[in-house]
């Protein structure tokens, strides 16, 4: 079918007469299917199964130093956890501290912290500033604003571009008010985008000026390792840019194993100059006694070394790169050509962004919804869930079958193509 834009008011009312025939065939099979988040399926949780069987009664739980990990004690990880993450984040052991199962939980710590305590080198807690700001590179992950909000910390909106947050505006900001102080960043297959920072985006956010002198970059870098191809995205290594640009306690980089292994049962990680670590060590004393060290132990045990880890993504690939595919090829054959929507295909991560007509995207996961296909809300990824243009949705390929998922996106499809009609022929 030729371009929306281009048909006649009564090719759009026969055209719709048509779509609607078809979206209350689909309503009428009672259907539940969840594309809401980016959850690992049944077969990849299978991948990580042998990993309980490390660890059993005969197992010596002692770490290479000594210490027990039954026992108390461990604030910062045991030192193979320790050196082993410290692969995926490209930086030294002694600059990495090991969490517990969600570095969501160490993102939200390290905000509360530096609001009642600020980080090192602030002269005063940020919860002094009459206003706390944070840029938020947009569309982004719906997690990392609410944690603002909870905080009651303001969220400046920056344009995400093809190769990262849009510089010039982050430079002009940040240059000229003291009141931001942090900036989120998904630097590798962006959450919902799937881009990847470019090394002169990596370059101007390690050199540029900021008019806070305790201004952070909160590197959430969730998809390192997640890659769909043979020829994945390189990302140039943010700690040691800072360091090279004389701002090495600038960032704060932030993983975990939540979607190698098992989501409620992963490793959390973060990495930071040892002025950052040190400043964190001394609350993280009162906070905790020590994180899951016997679960630390399990995932060394478990993958060895580097190259058993990439294998393991091998295998994740391989299960979930056929759904991405899918969702790609049926996104193109019902929309393709039809000037109403358009995507990214991503090299990497968990999600796959599409962009409706301006002013369709709430009335698209709402149909959508309506007919059981259940979608993250529309707005969800951008701060305070309001879409300015009212036309990001993301979807998430990897819970359902193939089967299930092909559904769901036949509908999903046809919801775009109802709502984008009813806009034009408003407009006409």
């Amino acid at each position: 079918m030729s371009n929306f834009n281009s048909l006649a008011v009564s090719e759009l009312e026969a055209l719709q007469t048509e779509l609607k025939e078809k979206y209350e065939e689909y309503k009428s099979q009672n259907l539940n299917l969840d594309m809401s988040r980016g959850k690992p399926c049944t077969e990849q949780l299978d991948l990580s199964l042998e990993m309980l069987d490390t660890v059993t009664s005969n197992s010596n739980l002692k770490t290479a130093d000594g210490v027990d990990t039954r026992n108390y004690g461990g604030l910062e990880g045991i030192p193979e956890a320790k050196e082993f993450f410290a692969s995926i984040l490209e930086v030294n052991p002694k600059n990495v501290i090991i969490g517990g199962n969600s570095s969501l939980t160490m993102m939200h710590d390290t905000v509360s912290r530096a609001m009642f305590h600020g980080v090192y080198g602030s002269e005063v807690p940020w919860i002094k500033f009459p206003t706390v700001k944070f840029l938020c590179p947009s569309p982004g992950y719906d997690r990392h604003f609410a944690i603002c909000e909870l905080f009651n910390i303001e969220m400046i909106v920056i344009d995400m571009l093809e190769d990262g947050p849009d510089m010039d505006q982050v430079e002009k900001l940040v240059g000229e008010d003291e009141t931001i102080k942090g900036m989120w960043c998904v630097p590798k297959y962006s959450n919902p985008d799937g881009i990847t920072y470019s090394n002169e985006v990596v370059e101007r956010l390690a050199n540029m000026k900021t008019k806070a002198r305790d201004f952070r970059l909160f590197w959430d870098n969730a998809y390192a390792i997640h890659h769909l191809t043979d020829t994945p995205d390189e990302l140039k290594n943010i700690f040691t840019a800072c360091e090279e640009a004389g701002n090495p306690d600038r960032v704060i980089i932030f993983s975990s194993t939540s979607k190698v292994t098992f989501p409620g049962s992963g490793v959390a990680m973060m990495a930071a100059s040892e002025n950052n670590l040190d400043f964190f060590r001394t609350q993280m004393f009162v906070q905790t006694i020590g994180p899951d060290k016997i679960n630390q132990l399990r995932h060394v045990k478990f993958f060895k070394n580097t190259d058993n880890l990439k294998a393991h993504m091998e295998k994740h690939a391989s299960i979930i790169k056929p759904k991405f595919d899918r969702v790609l090829q049926l996104l193109s054959e019902e929309l393709g050509d039809k000037g109403i929507a358009s995507w990214k295909k991503p090299n990497g991560g968990y999600f796959i962004s599409l962009n409706t007509l301006e002013g369709c995207a709430k009335k698209t996961v709402q149909l959508a919804g309506e007919a059981g296909v259940k979608l993250t809300g529309a707005g969800a990824t951008y701060p305070y869930g309001k879409d300015p243009k009212d036309r990001n949705i993301r979807l998430a390929p990897t819970f359902p079958s193939l089967e299930e998922l092909s559904k769901a996106i036949e509908i999903f499809c046809l919801c775009v193509q109802i709502v984008s009609v009813e806009k034009l022929l408003a407009e006409k």
